[in-house]
């Protein structure tokens, strides 16, 4: 296997110090920063130690299951399915409640190490009962297991309850992590790639909406105008055939000229529902692009997604299947077209595009409406490195005649004046003037429909 990370070596011998004093470890890092083979390496020293004999793992989906199960009997050495002569067990959270006594009873006749991948999932602690899956953990594994190892990339939940197995400081609340690994710090230690992230505007939209056959019609000149002031959605937006195609097409114009540098180079997007993913998929197909579609009702889903994984295709459709902790390392481009708008689910997209895989692969791309929650994310996103971000403005476009013109920008000042050089590729984009009925209705007597009369423009939010 591959050289342990620096990080990952800190934080296994911060555990270790940390297990001579309490039972429970917590970690933060950043989605794509190899969590699990830390997690397995810590397992692997205190096996050495012989400090336990049995290993659970735990995670929110068959997918991480899976992926657990691989780096643990890797590191290992040993079978990882729970059957006879296996060292441990991977199981889902959903999957705790089905257990039997004699699983749990191996907590009390042997010293279990569980480790808890994405602990943000379980909620609860002393004063708040919490989800069911947080119930199970503090109740059945807290105070049974020999050694906990709790991790996250993304350490809150959008509900704001209190994370199972986390501590928080008082009067504030702020989490407290034995060990943290930021994004600031793995792009510096060329752990994670470089996230760019393209906010795409659209600077003129006309609705015309009709009620009891009296039509009427309005302009807007942003998305957040529309979305406030028009009966418009957002499920509406990101399902316009003329969204889709404006997102997609900045994401193949970017996976295009990848490519060239990293030949195995994939692209991503996050659908909403199958519907969604199928219109996407469609679209995809008519720009000549291969895709494949993985929702949670396609049946051979792991299958579809191993061989992505190991090359085979362009872009990968997906809902809910690879948002979170799906290591597809070969994924340079997503688009960003869910109907989620949580922090929590935008940074683990992000993460599925960070992950490093060799010297020239240093940059991530994010292709994403600039809806005002999604713009408040990835401004944040960008605060994670203070001093080194800029925010690239739209350079006007001089010839409006020019379907999708490009323009080259130069950030020449310093480091130190908080901007970094480099040049970002700005594309400009004016659609044609075009009608599309959307499939939703306001009420029974009315409709819309979105007219994207001037096209669109794109901000890059780069993060250096």
């Amino acid at each position: 296997m591959t050289k342990l990370r620096t990080w990952q070596r800190l934080c296994i011998d911060a555990a270790l110090l940390t297990y001579r004093a309490s039972p429970h470890f917590f970690c933060q890092a950043t989605p794509g920063a190899g969590k699990s083979r830390m997690a397995a390496e810590t397992a692997k020293q205190l096996f050495s130690q012989n400090a336990i004999d049995f290993v659970l793992c735990f995670g929110p989906s068959c997918q991480i299951v899976n992926g657990l199960a691989k780096t643990f009997s890797k590191v290992l050495g040993k079978p990882f399915d729970g059957r006879l002569g296996a060292i441990g067990e991977a199981i889902t959270y959903q999957a705790m409640e089905f257990q039997s006594d004699s699983f749990w009873q191996l907590l009390d006749d042997y010293r279990v190490f569980a480790v808890f991948d994405e602990i943000h999932h379980c909620s609860g602690n002393e004063h708040t009962l919490g989800n069911s899956w947080g119930h199970t953990v503090l109740q059945r594994i807290q105070d049974r297991a020999t050694y906990t190892l709790a991790h996250s990339g993304t350490p809150w939940r959008s509900d704001e309850q209190a994370i199972a197995l986390a501590r928080y400081s008082t009067p504030h609340g702020y989490l407290i992590c034995d060990y943290r690994y930021g994004l600031r710090e793995s792009i510096n230690d060329g752990v994670c790639r470089t996230p760019r992230i393209a906010l795409v505007e659209v600077n003129s939209i006309r609705v015309e909406t009709v009620s009891e056959s009296t039509p009427s019609i309005s302009d807007y000149s942003s998305i957040a105008e529309l979305l406030s002031d028009s009966p418009v959605t957002f499920e509406d937006l990101i399902s316009h055939n003329d969204v889709v195609k404006e997102i997609l097409s900045l994401g193949c114009h970017r996976l295009n000229s990848l490519l060239s540098s990293d030949p195995s180079a994939g692209g991503l997007v996050i659908a909403s529902n199958v519907h969604h993913a199928y219109q996407v998929a469609a679209a995809l197909r008519n720009m000549n692009e291969e895709c494949r579609v993985v929702t949670n009702r396609t049946t051979d889903a792991q299958s579809i997604i191993d061989t992505f994984r190991n090359g085979a295709g362009r872009w990968i459709v997906a809902v809910g299947m690879i948002s979170e902790g799906t290591d597809i390392p070969r994924l340079r481009v997503c688009c960003y077209l869910s109907r989620i708008r949580t922090e929590l689910h935008y940074r683990q997209v992000l993460g599925r595009v960070l992950r490093r895989t060799g010297t020239f692969d240093d940059h991530a791309w994010l292709y994403v409406l600039a809806e005002p929650s999604l713009l408040r994310f990835s401004h944040r996103i960008a605060s994670d490195l203070p001093d080194d971000y800029a925010v690239v403005d739209l350079i006007p476009t001089i010839n409006t005649d020019i379907v999708e013109p490009t323009m080259l920008i130069d950030l020449s000042q310093s480091i130190e004046e908080h901007a970094v050089s480099d040049e970002d590729i700005i594309h400009t984009a004016k659609a044609e003037r075009r009608n599309l009925t959307l499939n939703s209705e306001i009420d029974n007597h009315r409709c819309h429909q979105i007219d994207l009369t001037s096209g669109f423009r794109t901000e890059i939010l780069s993060i250096y």
